[in-house]
Formats: C-alpha cells, sequence, structure tokens
C-alpha cells in the first residue's frame, strides 16, 4: 500500500510500499465515481504531469480535507495503484475493502452534486443537494458500495467541496439512495445480513468490467479471492458464491453463542448498565499502565462475588469501541457457569475466534483452511482444543491482524477445562505487541497461580480499589433509590430511608443493592420502612432471608422444585421446557402466565428474559449448591437429577415421532430448516440433549439396585422404540455431535450396570446370557457404532426411513 502526501514543491508525492501494517500511519481516504481519461496515474503523479486533469483536483480536495482533519496522508485508487504491474493490481483489489475499513477518513466527492442555493422569501433559503444527493451516479456504481461500508467515518462533499454531513446524519437519505438498512449504516456487521441480502444491496450497480460486479463483493463477503480477469464475470460470480457460502457455514458451525447478545443480556438482566459506575477505572493507574505501556499486556481484574466485575469489563468495552472506532479489534466473552454452551475453555476460545472473524474477514482464511477439511468436528471433536488454539496462534502472528483486545469475563465460571483456558491465556498474552489482554475473575488462588506465569501483567484488585468501588456503588444506590421512589411514589422520607439502609449495608456489593430493590419493589409502600429493617448485610445472609421467606410462602414446595431443578440444569430453560421437566409444574402445560408467576416468586434467585429462566448471579447458585444443600435437596442432588431424567424420558417416549417437522423428504440442509409456528419440539430440546447427562449424575448403581434397574428398563424400552426418532430430533436441535457424546456416556453407564461387558462391539453368548434381556441395550451400541458415519459432521436432518437401517435396528433390539 502506497499513500500520498503534499511535499515540499506544492505537489504531491508516494511514500514506499507500506507492507507491514504497523508501519502505516493514519490517513484518509477518498471515494468517487472515474471520468473516462481524466484520472491521475501513479506514474503521472510521481512525475508531476498532466496536472490540467480534472482528476488532480480530486487529490487537492482530499489534501486540503484530510490537513483540516489533522492527517498527513491520503489514498486515491487512481492514483495510489500501479495498474500496470497486475500482481499488484490484484493484491489492491483483494485489499480495497480493508483499505477503506482502516481509513481514519473517508470523503466522498459527489461531482455531480450542486451545492446549490435559491431564495425562497426574502429571508430564507433553500438549499437545493438533497435531490441531487438521491439520484447521484455513486449510488449506481459496483465499488462505491465497499466504500460507502467498510469505512467508520464516511463524510460526503459537494462539486464545489462543501460538506453535506456524513453517514450518520445522512443516514435516511443514504438508506433511500442505496437501498441498504440502516442498522448496516450504522456499523452492524456485515455478516448478520445473509449472503441474498448483501447481493440485493448491488443489484442496481454496474461496474465498467464485468468481473468487477463480483470483485467488488469481495469485502462485502468478507473473503479472500484473487481476482482474474480472464474468468469473466459468470466464473467470477460462481467463485464469489462458492467463497462466501462455504464462510457462512464456517461461520454456523463455529458459533456457539454470539458474545454481543450474551453482553446485552447479561446488561439488561442487571438492569442496564450505568455509565458513571464503571468510569472510575478509566483514570485507575493500574488500568492507564495497561493501556498506555506496550509491554503489559494482560489485565486481571479480580474481586469477591457481586463486586461488579462483570457490568466493568462491559463499560471498558464501550469504552474501548468508543474509542477506538473501526481501527481495532475486541474480541471479547462471558464464561456463565449455569450456562453449559458458555461455560468451557474450548466455547471460550470458540467466542473469541467467532468475534475476531466476523470483524475482521481478512483472518478468516485461518480458520476456513481447516474447516474445509474437517467440517464441524473441527469445534466439536476429541482434538478440537487443540486444533483451535493453533489456529488462534496463526490469527494472533498475521501481519494483517489490527491492534486487538482479547477479553474474557468469569474464569471462575468455566466449569470445564478451566487450567487448559488459564495456560493458554498466561502464554499467549506475551506473544504479540498488537494483541491485549483482559480477564476478570473472582480471588480464587489456582487462578492467581496460573496467571502469574503470563510475562506480562498487571493485577487490579478492586478490593484493594475498595474507595473507587465504594464510590460507584453510592452512585449506583442513589440510581436504584431514586428508580423505586418514583416508581412507587415514594415520600421524601422513606426514599431517604431506603438510601440510609442501603448505603450502611452494601459493604461495596452492587449485587447486595439491586437484590434487595428488587424485593423493595414488590413491597407496598407502606410497608417498607419495616421491611428496611429485615434485610441483612452481606450476600450470604441476603440469600438465607430470602430463601426462608420463600420457605414459608404458600408456593413453598413447588418454589423449592423449581430452585433445585434449575440449580442442576445445564443450561438455562425455557419456561416449556421446565414444564415438561419438573413434576409440580404438569398442571400449568397450558398456563404460561402461572408458570411465569411462580418464577417471579424466586426473584430473589431467578429471572426471566424473553421466557428463559436464568439465575440472578452465579453466587446465587453456588449458595444453593453450598449453604442450602439440605433446604433445597432434602433428598440429595441425584434425586432431582433422577426426577429430570424419568420425566426427560417420559416425554420423549410420548412425544418423538418420524418427520417431526414434516420436511418429507430425507437430507434436507439443516441450514434450510424453519420450525413450524407449533414448534413440537419446543419442550423437547432439553431433554432430548440432556436425559443421558441426567442419568449419568443420578449416579444409579449395579443393576441390581431397584432404582438402577428401573432406569435400566426404561432406557432399554426407549431406545427400543425411539431411538431412530431420538436421532432426528438431536439433528433438528442441531445437536447431533452432543449425541453422539451422551451415547459414549450411556456406554459407560452400561459398564456400571454390567461390568461383565467390555467393547460394545463384542456381544458374545457368556455375555449374553449374563446379561439376561437385558441385553438389548448392548446390542443397540453395536448398532449405534454403525450409525456413527452418518451422524458425525452431519450437517442435514436425518429423517430415518430408509429400511436397511430400521431392519438392522428391529433385528439387534426385538
Amino acid at each position: 500500500m502506497r499513500l500520498v502526501f503534499c511535499n515540499g514543491n506544492g505537489g504531491f508525492s508516494l511514500t514506499n510500499d507500506l507492507v507491514d501494517r504497523d508501519t502505516i500511519p493514519p490517513y484518509a481516504i477518498l471515494s468517487h465515481t472515474w471520468q473516462d481519461n481524466e484520472e491521475v496515474t501513479l506514474d503521472e503523479l510521481i512525475e508531476g504531469s498532466n496536472k490540467e486533469k480534472a482528476g488532480y483536483n480530486k487529490i487537492r480536495f482530499c489534501a486540503q480535507q484530510a490537513k483540516r482533519d489533522g492527517l498527513e496522508y491520503f489514498w486515491v485508487d487512481t492514483c495510489c495503484i500501479d495498474r500496470a504491474d497486475r500482481a499488484k493490481l490484484r493484491e489492491a483489489i483483494s485489499s480495497m475493502f480493508r483499505y477503506y475499513g482502516d481509513a481514519a477518513r473517508c470523503y466522498v466527492l459527489l461531482s455531480d452534486v450542486p451545492y446549490g442555493k435559491r431564495k425562497v422569501d426574502t429571508e430564507a433559503v433553500e438549499y437545493t443537494w438533497s435531490t441531487a444527493f438521491r439520484t447521484s451516479r455513486w449510488f449506481k456504481r459496483g465499488w462505491t458500495l465497499q466504500e460507502l461500508l467498510a469505512p467508520r467515518s464516511v463524510e460526503f462533499f459537494s462539486k464545489e467541496w462543501r460538506r453535506l454531513g456524513d453517514k450518520i446524519s445522512l443516514q435516511r437519505r443514504i438508506h433511500e439512495a442505496a437501498r441498504i438498512p440502516e442498522a448496516a449504516l450504522q456499523g452492524v456487521p456485515l455478516s448478520h445480513f445473509s449472503i441474498d441480502d448483501r447481493l440485493k444491496w448491488s443489484e442496481h450497480r454496474e461496474t465498467k468490467i464485468p468481473e468487477d460486479r463480483a470483485y467488488c463483493l469481495i469485502g462485502i463477503f468478507g473473503i479472500q479471492m484473487t481476482p482474474f480477469y480472464d474468468e469473466g464475470a459468470d466464473g467470477a460470480f460462481k467463485r464469489l458464491m462458492e467463497e462466501a457460502k462455504a464462510l457462512d457455514r464456517c461461520l454456523q458451525d463455529l458459533r456457539l453463542s454470539d458474545p454481543r447478545d450474551d453482553k446485552k443480556r447479561i446488561e439488561d438482566t442487571k438492569g442496564g448498565l450505568l455509565a458513571d459506575s464503571y468510569r472510575w477505572i478509566l483514570n485507575n493507574p493500574t488500568f492507564q499502565q495497561w493501556q498506555r505501556d506496550l509491554h503489559n499486556q494482560l489485565l486481571w481484574v479480580k474481586g469477591d462475588p457481586g463486586k461488579g466485575k462483570t457490568m466493568l469489563l462491559c463499560g471498558i468495552i464501550n469504552e474501548l469501541q468508543e474509542a477506538a472506532g473501526n481501527t481495532v479489534t475486541i474480541s471479547y466473552f462471558f464464561c456463565q457457569a449455569t450456562d453449559s454452551r458458555i461455560n468451557s475453555a474450548l466455547a471460550a476460545l470458540r467466542g473469541l475466534l467467532y468475534m475476531l472473524v466476523i470483524q475482521q474477514p481478512s483472518i478468516a482464511s485461518h480458520v476456513c483452511r481447516k474447516y474445509n477439511h474437517a467440517g464441524k468436528a473441527l469445534f466439536e471433536d476429541a482434538n478440537a482444543w487443540v486444533a483451535l488454539t493453533e489456529i488462534f496462534v496463526d490469527m494472533l502472528r498475521d501481519p494483517s491482524l489490527r491492534t486487538t483486545y482479547l477479553i474474557i469475563d468469569a474464569l471462575d465460571e468455566c466449569v470445564t477445562d478451566l487450567p487448559k483456558l488459564l495456560e493458554f491465556v498466561a502464554k499467549q498474552s506475551s506473544t504479540s505487541d498488537r494483541v491485549k489482554w483482559i480477564v476478570s475473575s473472582r480471588n480464587w488462588p489456582e487462578i492467581e497461580a496460573h496467571l502469574e506465569q503470563a510475562g506480562n501483567k498487571v493485577k487490579l484488585s478492586l478490593e484493594l480499589n475498595a474507595k473507587s468501588v465504594a464510590a460507584a456503588v453510592d452512585i449506583f444506590i442513589h440510581q436504584k433509590a431514586d428508580q423505586l421512589a418514583q416508581e412507587k411514589q415514594y415520600k421524601a422520607e422513606v426514599r431517604h430511608a431506603v438510601l440510609q439502609h442501603l448505603a450502611s449495608n452494601a459493604n461495596d456489593t452492587f449485587l447486595w443493592v439491586a437484590l434487595v430493590c428488587q424485593d423493595l419493589k414488590a413491597t407496598p409502600k407502606w410497608n417498607v420502612l419495616m421491611k428496611l429493617a429485615l434485610f441483612p448485610p452481606g450476600l450470604d445472609p441476603l440469600y438465607k432471608r430470602m430463601l426462608h421467606q420463600i420457605s414459608k410462602s404458600d408456593g413453598a414446595e413447588i418454589c423449592r422444585q423449581v430452585l433445585a431443578s434449575n440449580a442442576i440444569l445445564y443450561r438455562p430453560a425455557t419456561i416449556p421446557e421446565l414444564v415438561a421437566l419438573i413434576e409440580q409444574l404438569r398442571d400449568f402445560v397450558d398456563d404460561m402466565e402461572s408458570v411465569r408467576e411462580i418464577i417471579s416468586l424466586c426473584g430473589s434467585f431467578l429471572t426471566l428474559r424473553d421466557d428463559t429462566v436464568y439465575f440472578v448471579h452465579q453466587s446465587a447458585k453456588d449458595f444453593l449448591l453450598a449453604k442450602a444443600l439440605d433446604e433445597v435437596f432434602p433428598g440429595g442432588t441425584e434425586d432431582v437429577h433422577q426426577a429430570i431424567f424419568s420425566k426427560s424420558l417420559a416425554i420423549l417416549s410420548r412425544t418423538l415421532h418420524r418427520d417431526m417437522y414434516a420436511l418429507k423428504a430425507p437430507g434436507t440442509p439443516i441450514g434450510n430448516v424453519r420450525p413450524p409456528d407449533k414448534d413440537p419440539l419446543a419442550a423437547l430440546r432439553y431433554p432430548c440433549v440432556y436425559w443421558i447427562d441426567h442419568l449419568h449424575d443420578s449416579k444409579p448403581k449395579s443393576s441390581a439396585n431397584s432404582v438402577a434397574n428401573f432406569q435400566m428398563i426404561a432406557v432399554n424400552d426407549f431406545l427400543r422404540k425411539k431411538y431412530l426418532y431420538w436421532l432426528e430430533g438431536l439433528s433438528l436441535c442441531k445437536s447431533l455431535g452432543q449425541g453422539v457424546v451422551s451415547i459414549t456416556k450411556l456406554w459407560l453407564q452400561l459398564q456400571v450396570w454390567h461390568p461383565e461387558i467390555a467393547c460394545p462391539y463384542r456381544v458374545d453368548a457368556d455375555a449374553s446370557r449374563r446379561c439376561g434381556t437385558k441385553i438389548n441395550l448392548l446390542s443397540l451400541f453395536k448398532t449405534h457404532g454403525d450409525l456413527l458415519c452418518i451422524i458425525k459432521g452431519q450437517s442435514r436432518v436425518i429423517l430415518f426411513k430408509y429400511m436397511h437401517l430400521r431392519c438392522c435396528l428391529v433385528q439387534q433390539v426385538v
């Protein structure tokens, strides 16, 4: 990449080729429409010839505007690309989206839009550029589509160099002229829009060279593709679509959860992000040391539960995004122990990779190369961690990688393979000066021991910054007290009493304040003063009081079941799923509103968002499992696992059937499947995926035990009758990979029931005689082994109507 700058002789010069991205200075970039034979070429600029061309005025305009904006360098496509060098031309075309995306400012010069003005009366003046703006040929050219979408800052100028506005202030006019959704103009990642949608944006646009109709969309689709101008328009479009669809499939399979959605959900669940409660950290010396010092790559924010670590990181993310705009990449992940999708080291890695790729598609090739060979198994099989860490390291070393922030919240909530994640962070935080890390966690010695191995790190302890945290909590208290006073119409003395009690007992803990205010919101205002005295300081005493309050309510038993069940679920469940899983809710299958009311009775521990039940905080779940075990689980957690297993198997046995979505044809691509309006799987998704996990964690003993014997009979009966339908259900839930893992877990359980069985694929006569009728289960595993080749990496819905598979299964289990 070469940039233009003003030389001392009143002319223009070009820099040398800037290969290393780190050496490219801030620059402006010009977007315009070409005029035949009037544009200045690279050679003409170097020689200083043909200055009478109209294109020279564009360069002068860009230089003048860049200088006003404090920029020394700028880029203009006509004179910064050596079109005589085919290799350089291909490289520039492939990199064009990045050139515009990395620019500090983009100036759009509309040479067919006069500023124009006319007098309406003796006082007013009407400017007439608006109509010309909407019909400008700039909106009809192919290449200008990416020049509009790639940069963060896009400013529009008339032919007289008069500023008309920017991409935000002119958003409505641009939307009407370009037929592009306003969300795309606001910076929503283009990967959020379907391939077909992005194609439609370019339908009415034209290019001089036929192949450019495809090449001008390379950046829009976030792919890497080398232009070949002898392949024709059809060949170029075919390659473009193949690459775009391959990347789309890769992103779909990589995505477990969108961390941006998780961030919004967390903020909404906690009542919104209050800027004044986190901005203290921006002036904190430790934070500034990490941010400014090139040799301090890792910042570890640590603190006790409820101190606001998650919201602090949400605020930091917002501030970094606001300050840096599109000049940096910010990738983050929120671990949550209560959600099995996002509580493992592998999930954290996938989340970070997903955000890196959608923000900087130019580095997606590191993932796609391996994905094209391995498919979805790349992200899920036994070698997934090894493969993804290698991909991650390659990305961090990629010279095209922008300055990047990697942020992981709540390391202590990484339930699976936390040591692996800690080791990876500690090692990689020292490998690149362009990459900075932020992690947060509780004050756990094992986390500290691993992070101590990081070479360049700083620690920010919330306990050591108690004064700043206390001030932030105080702001939070005033906001909450004002909200309560307004909503409940408190008198001044009641508001003051609430304020005083919160300030005196919060112990610098955001969560304590939030829980108390939530309780007060449901308290009649005449009873507030009396209720205040009942809230003890400290999270555990508060949880204990709130649990005691639930136990004295009319719905005590059903609330206990709801709390116990949610505490052991492997992911947050929806209301229909809870009704299917909890025996005490069986009477509410057609009364979802009553179930919501029951959840609200558990509001000190649970919260409802989009009809999905979450814990208000990990500490609430921890309290139930550690400090209230006898009260919530009188028969032990195993009893609750057993109850959920039994309910799961019962509803699956009743409900699963062939072709549940009426697809009719086997092998329908899973990406084309849409649930019907009345989804038959709405209540089945959780039990379909996790029934074996609950069986395993109910800790059944040998088959001589009556409970274990019942479990084995139930499993045998279910698999005899519903095995193929269960596989179909898993495929519709996009969880076939989880099904393979579950069957392995079930095989291990079979060995507990019958230790004499050594291998699922060797069923000898002695084993058959010793197991008796229960050999049906063992035989089924042989069939399962035959089916693994179908299941593994499956991206299409399994509709088992092939008779040889059905006959094979029947022969094995009858």
